[in-house]
């Protein structure tokens, strides 16, 4: 019997487990499905050791986006990074085929991050957190992978997303008008600005919380490269700062409180990286860039992970944050 299309399977645990205790020799495993998301991820344990699979989606990654982040990720462990980084199968490979029911799927086996997410930081861990960020530009400035990855541009942060959205807006109008109008703010603001002098090459651009650890001796590891890509460094800081604004306008921080703590982690940045007031200051605007850029991302994947939430309320939260950000940041 033919099968009938599809575009998102989600692969059975039990067989991962044994697939990737056969390749990469690790003995007696247990695996567990944790995410479905914008791939699917996978815990693994072995008696000794804990890994994370993922396995990702055409539709979100091709192989050579895959190919270059692998990459990546194997130059800054290389470089001393504290990263989670691709483990080598017995045959030294460290993207694996798996035929599926939508076609052929990749998938990528990683070291586990010690440690938790933290969402209230010491001074210290603040601290740690610039330096790594600053250690890794130090890495990635001026680098040139052998595959394409995104580049963050005002064309793929603000054109396209326009566009891309629009339909989903067609009953708020307003919320629609809103982000052209503080985009095309956005795009007058950014040609004031020195940018040819800021700091570039290859950045996480979801440097949240939730994407790195602490371990109890405050050993920072960052993971989820997933949407590292080109653009300007001083973006990580911002997407960064979108922690401490939602510690704000959600959990009723004082906006003095919340400034100090980014400003300590910009000081820790600056003990390994060099980074410019302007390119802070333009931390606001390119935050708009970021909110329009995962806003057009979570609209084209409905189909595969974001229907759960994605609609009207969202929508109207969505423009609510954006004016809020606008408020708090942005000096037009």
């Amino acid at each position: 019997m033919k099968i009938f299309p599809t575009q998102y399977s989600t692969l059975s645990s039990s067989a991962l487990n044994g697939f990737v205790s056969e390749h990469y020799g690790l003995g007696q495993t247990s695996c567990k499905y944790l995410l479905r998301g914008v791939s699917d991820t996978y815990l693994i344990k072995s008696r000794q050791e804990k890994f994370i699979l993922k396995v990702y989606r055409e539709m979100h990654r091709s192989l050579d986006e895959i190919k270059a982040e692998v990459e990546l990720l194997n130059i800054l462990k290389g470089n001393g990074a504290r990263v989670s980084y691709p483990l080598k199968d017995l045959q030294g490979q460290q993207i694996q085929e798996f035929v599926a029911a939508e076609g052929m799927r990749y998938g990528v086996l990683f070291s586990f991050a010690p440690g938790k997410v933290y969402y209230d930081f010491t001074d210290e861990q603040l601290r740690i957190t610039g330096r790594e960020m600053a250690f890794n530009h130090n890495i990635t400035s001026d680098l040139d992978l052998s595959y394409d990855r995104n580049s963050y541009t005002i064309e793929s942060t603000i054109h396209r997303p326009l566009k891309v959205f629009k339909p989903a807006f067609e009953d708020f109008t307003e919320g629609y008008d809103y982000l052209v109008d503080i985009s095309e703010r956005v795009i007058r603001k950014l040609e004031s600005f020195n940018a040819a002098s800021f700091g570039y090459g290859y950045c996480h651009y979801d440097y949240l919380p939730k994407n790195f650890h602490f371990d109890e001796h405050d050993n920072l590891t960052v993971f989820d490269y997933d949407f590292c890509g080109k653009g300007y460094l001083v973006n990580d800081l911002m997407t960064f700062q979108v922690h401490y604004f939602f510690h704000t306008v959600i959990k009723g921080m004082k906006k003095e409180d919340a400034d100090a703590a980014f400003q300590t982690a910009v000081s820790g940045y600056r003990e390994l990286r060099n980074i410019s007031e302007e390119e802070l200051e333009a931390i606001p605007y390119l935050g708009v860039m970021f909110w329009n850029f995962y806003l057009a991302f979570q609209y084209e994947n409905f189909d595969d992970f974001s229907n759960t939430y994605f609609g009207a309320a969202h929508l109207k939260k969505w423009i609510g944050w954006v004016k809020d950000w606008e408020k708090l940041y942005c000096n037009f």
